[in-house]
């Protein structure tokens, strides 16, 4: 039997997924439902699960950033989406299962069964370049999925100006004036945008290195924005602002 964990910001999703699971697939065991990717990764590091069913868009981190933080992977991985074109694509090249919601009684069968005979070393192997992949997509497409209060936001990121932090929430201001409230940190938003020209400059912000118009010194020294606002540098950051700016 394989020991299950399902993760959905969704309690209604989960709950409908243990239920099909305990009805039509005996074979595997729910170990327990996870509605955040926080409470995921601490059940998993706890619980050693063998399979994880796992939700793509959920506030706070996605899928593809909840896995980055748990590698290397110790557990198959079965998506479930309902939309996202590209995921379905990539899936498909990449043999690694998923789920369209609502999920059906016949898929989740088909997916179950492929999962007791699966060749498990070759399916890891796969999802390293899953990861790597949609990583790859992000910086070609320069575009950022964010969580909202409402649902979700997809932002071009050449169009971030600078996000700014406030407790829980993160502020995306853009170059079109527009402020966007995102339900994450500004580490999490820092991570996401690995690999982007962008700079923690101040524990409260960070800022797009191409929306610099201007660096003024003083003591540490602050920035002017194409948005005309004006950010400090602080003192410990300012050495590798400066290493990192000058490679612009």
């Amino acid at each position: 039997m394989l020991k299950a964990i399902l993760v959905d910001d969704e309690v209604s999703c989960t709950d409908v997924l243990h239920w099909q699971l305990d009805t039509y697939c005996p074979s595997i065991q729910v170990l327990c439902e996870c509605n955040s990717p926080e409470d995921a990764i601490e059940k998993i590091k706890t619980l050693n699960p063998d399979v994880v069913f796992l939700d793509i868009e959920m506030p706070g981190m996605n899928a593809f950033e909840m896995l980055n933080i748990l590698k290397p992977l110790s557990f198959e991985v079965i998506f479930t989406t309902a939309y996202n074109q590209f995921a379905v694509r990539a899936f498909k090249e990449n043999a690694t299962d998923y789920l369209l919601k609502p999920i059906e009684k016949s898929d989740l069968i088909l997916a179950v069964d492929k999962l007791l005979t699966k060749d498990q070393i070759n399916s890891r192997e796969k999802m390293e370049t899953l990861l790597h992949l949609f990583k790859d997509q992000m910086k070609i497409n320069k575009k950022i999925a964010l969580p909202t209060q409402d649902g979700m936001t997809f932002i071009n990121v050449d169009q971030i100006v600078r996000v700014e932090s406030e407790s829980n929430y993160s502020f995306v201001h853009l170059a079109s004036g527009e402020n966007v409230c995102i339900t994450k940190t500004l580490k999490q938003i820092e991570e996401s945008l690995d690999g982007q020209p962008f700079y923690r400059v101040h524990q409260s912000h960070l800022v797009n290195l191409n929306h610099i118009v201007k660096y003024i010194k003083d003591a540490g020294g602050y920035l002017v924005m194409s948005d005309k606002t004006t950010i400090t540098v602080a003192r410990q950051r300012k050495d590798g602002f400066m290493e990192l700016f000058s490679k612009l």
